[in-house]
């Protein structure tokens, strides 16, 4: 399996950081101004995409599509990431009286479907299952992705939020190797670091993509002990290695990891893209890697 994921991996390339579009109904644009942003991040390099049906409350997929489609050609460049399974409660809907899961074949392939027509494209080059469905039937999830991939739908499939037993089962099911698992890393939260989620991937050879990697903006406006403990840590290395931001830190931080996370960025200001993009650059000493998590943790290594 291995070998089987590295030649998929050969196939699938993500950019070194993805922008993520789960606040774009926020943002405030007009489509020839999502237009503009989509373009200005591609000339940084930064080609992949991070969506979800329910982001925005369903309306993100529908607006990134609308400026998509000014330019339709920009789709080459893409690689677009979406996900399913979250069913967000709705009063128009009698069935979602409260948010729950569904991972059965038929909500997995309507989803597909409404997501290409928001999306306003052809197929998706990476579908995740976003969050663990406790009635996941493996089997009829498998279904599903076969026929998406057979009908030219979806090229690749990955997961979000599992546990390294969830993914095997999945996995055990499927002939195609899946190809990511999107988990929050951050300095305040990297829980996945030691409960084997990183290091089932790394053993797969699997690049996990990190989301929330700023914490929500907590690492940056937190008061506890340990958001005030994080960020002096972060300004000093900042310091240390001539970064302009503790941003530029923690993405430097979260790319310290062997399992080699791809971060998820989610500004909306090309300029702070910008300023991660920079962080490319940086790499972090063990010490320094080290004195973040004894920062978050508020003690020392056992």
């Amino acid at each position: 399996m291995v070998n089987q994921v590295a030649m998929v991996a050969q196939q699938l390339q993500f950019s070194e950081l993805v922008q993520g579009y789960w606040r774009l109904a926020e943002w405030g644009m007009t489509a020839q101004q999502r237009l503009a942003f989509l373009e200005q991040h591609l000339e940084l390099g930064i080609t992949t995409v991070d969506h979800a049906d329910i982001y925005g409350g369903y309306q993100c997929e529908a607006l990134f599509g609308e400026a998509l489609a000014l330019k339709p050609s920009l789709r080459q460049q893409l690689q677009i990431v979406t996900k399913c399974d979250i069913n967000l409660y709705n009063p128009k809907y009698p069935h979602r009286n409260i948010n729950h899961y569904d991972t059965s074949k038929s909500h997995i392939i309507d989803s597909v479907n409404n997501s290409l027509a928001n999306l306003r494209v052809d197929n998706i080059d990476l579908l995740l299952i976003h969050r663990p469905d406790v009635l996941m039937d493996a089997d009829e999830v498998a279904v599903a992705f076969t026929e998406l991939k057979q009908q030219g739908k979806v090229n690749h499939f990955g997961v979000s939020n599992f546990a390294p037993a969830q993914f095997d089962l999945l996995q055990s099911r499927l002939e195609q190797p899946l190809v990511t698992n999107q988990v929050e890393i951050n300095p305040l939260n990297f829980e996945v670091a030691h409960d084997g989620t990183l290091d089932q991937l790394q053993m797969k050879r699997i690049h996990p993509m990190a989301w929330s990697c700023l914490a929500g903006g907590d690492i940056f406006s937190g008061n506890s002990e340990q958001h005030v403990r994080v960020r002096t840590t972060l300004t000093e290395i900042a310091s240390e290695i001539g970064a302009d931001s503790i941003d530029q830190v923690i993405y430097a931080w979260i790319r310290r990891l062997p399992s080699n996370p791809i971060a998820i960025m989610g500004s909306g200001n090309i300029e702070r893209v910008r300023s991660a993009v920079t962080a490319l650059d940086f790499t972090l000493s063990r010490e320094q890697f080290y004195r973040v998590w004894v920062a978050s943790k508020g003690h020392g290594v056992p």
